[in-house]
């Protein structure tokens, strides 16, 4: 799908210190990122970094590739949950079904819904090296889901359900998104 940003959300776009997120259309957004071998003093930088950055944009989920870095790392913060970093993030049984809206860091402004699965378990290893199962509903199922599309060069436009594409500023403060 093709977006055309309208000129009141261009400011949006801007990629720079304050605003680090990679927007549409970079090439990296729909490259499939490789998988970490070795997680590194490196890795473990961009996993705060990355933290850093979602804080910044109150953002509930970041991929690697949203940092202009193709690897296979996200980190969720769902509400109620403590920020998680996964490594090499697998779904490995998914169930259910769910549809609800969806917005994204490097689309800013843009929002539609999505059908998704209601309940995912997600195989990936933690910023210690330990392989762990995260068993997911909900909210932080979606979350999941959409972070691991990115590892996959897949963005939400990809999934939307089109006639429920909508532009709303994400900075405002009567967005029901936030």
């Amino acid at each position: 799908m093709q977006i055309v940003v309208p000129d009141e959300y261009r400011f949006l776009y801007v990629q720079n210190r304050e605003r680090p997120v990679v927007k549409i259309p970079a090439e990296v957004l729909r490259q499939v990122a490789p998988e970490v071998t070795k997680i590194s003093k490196k890795t473990l930088t961009l996993i705060d970094d990355m933290m850093r950055i979602m804080r910044k944009a109150n953002g509930v989920g970041l991929a690697a590739p949203q940092v202009g870095i193709l690897q296979r790392v996200i980190v969720i913060h769902p509400e109620g949950m403590r920020p998680t970093a996964l490594i090499n993030p697998k779904i490995v049984k998914a169930e259910g079904e769910q549809i609800g809206q969806e917005g994204c860091l490097s689309i800013p402004g843009l929002y539609g819904d999505v059908k998704r699965s209601l309940y995912v378990e997600v195989e990936a290893t933690d910023r210690r090296g330990r392989e762990l199962t995260y068993e997911l509903e909900g909210m932080p199922a979606r979350i999941a889901q959409h972070e691991i599309d990115h590892l996959e060069g897949i963005l939400f436009i990809d999934k939307v359900i089109a006639e429920t594409l909508h532009w709303m500023n994400p900075e405002s403060n009567d967005d029901p998104a936030e």
